[in-house]
C-alpha cells in the first residue's frame, strides 16, 4: 500500500553492524542489523543511546509520549522541528532526558514537479553513514508492558537540499555525538545551539524511482539514479 509521504519520512540503514559499531564507538549491541533500503514510518529502526556505555538498541519510529492514553498516535510524530523542540509538550520531556542517535545511510525527499512528487536519494558526499539528531520516550500499557519509540528532529534546509525541500533531518556532526547522548547534558539552551550550528549541511542527492512510494518495496532499486530516459 502507498502512504502519504511526509518529511523527512523515509530513509535507509545498508550498512553492516560491525562497520557501524566502528564508526560510532558502540560498546552493546542489544540487536541485529538487517539491510533496509525503505525504513518507514512505526517499523523499527536502529538507535545508539548512553546507557552505562554505547548501546545499540531498536526503537518504533513514530514517537509516543509517556502520558499518552495509547498507541493511536505512533504514527503522527515522526519528526520534530528543532525550532520548538524545547517548548512543544510531546517533545521537551525527551529533548532534555532522553536523546539518542538514529542510524542512516541516505534518506529521502520528494520535490513538488508537474503532475504529482519526485522522491530524491540524499546522502553524505562520502556515502558513509550518519547519525540523525532523534529523542525516545518508553510508553507502558496497563498490563505493563513497554513500547520505546522515537523521533527524527528536523531544521531548515541547507543550500544543497532547497533545491528539493524546505526542511531536512538534522544530521549531527561527528564531535558532538558525545555530547547529544549524554544523559547528564540537561542543558536546554547548550542542546539548542547543537541543533542550529553542529549539523551537517553538505549532502548529495539523485532522483529515484516512485517505487519508494510504496514501503513494500524494500531493495537495492529504492536507491538507485534514475536513468536519463526515465521521465520525472
Amino acid at each position: 500500500m502507498c502512504i502519504e509521504v511526509i518529511m523527512c519520512g523515509r530513509f535507509t540503514l545498508i550498512t553492516p553492524l560491525s562497520i557501524l559499531r566502528k564508526i560510532f564507538s558502540i560498546a552493546t549491541a542489544t540487536c541485529d542489523i538487517e539491510a533496509s533500503y525503505n525504513i518507514a514510518p512505526t517499523q523499527e529502526v536502529a538507535a545508539v543511546i548512553f546507557q552505562e556505555n554505547k548501546s545499540l538498541v531498536k526503537f518504533r519510529w513514530g514517537l509516543v509520549p509517556s502520558w499518552s492514553k495509547d498507541l493511536s498516535g505512533k504514527s503522527k510524530r515522526i519528526n520534530a522541528r528543532a525550532e520548538t523542540i524545547s517548548t512543544k509538550p510531546s517533545f521537551r520531556k525527551a529533548f532534555k532526558e532522553k536523546r539518542c542517535l538514529i542510524l542512516a545511510d541516505g534518506f529521502y525527499e520528494w520535490k513538488k514537479v508537474k503532475g504529482g512528487k519526485q522522491p530524491f536519494y540524499l546522502t553524505l558526499p562520502s556515502g558513509e553513514p550518519f547519525a540523525f539528531a532523534g529523542i525516545y520516550e518508553t510508553w507502558q500499557d496497563s498490563d505493563g508492558s513497554a513500547y520505546d519509540s522515537c523521533c527524527i528532529i528536523t531544521t531548515e534546509a541547507s543550500e544543497t537540499v532547497r533545491g528539493i525541500h524546505d526542511r531536512m533531518p538534522v544530521i549531527l556532526e561527528p564531535e558532538v555525538l558525545e555530547t547529544w547522548i549524554n544523559p547528564e547534558m540537561q542543558d536546554t539552551d547548550q542542546l539548542e545551539e547543537v541543533l542550529k550550528s553542529a549539523y551537517v549541511r553538505d549532502l548529495k542527492s539523485h532522483p529515484v524511482s516512485r517505487l519508494v512510494n510504496t514501503p513494500a518495496n524494500n531493495n537495492p532499486a529504492c536507491i538507485e539514479p534514475l536513468m536519463r530516459t526515465e521521465s520525472m
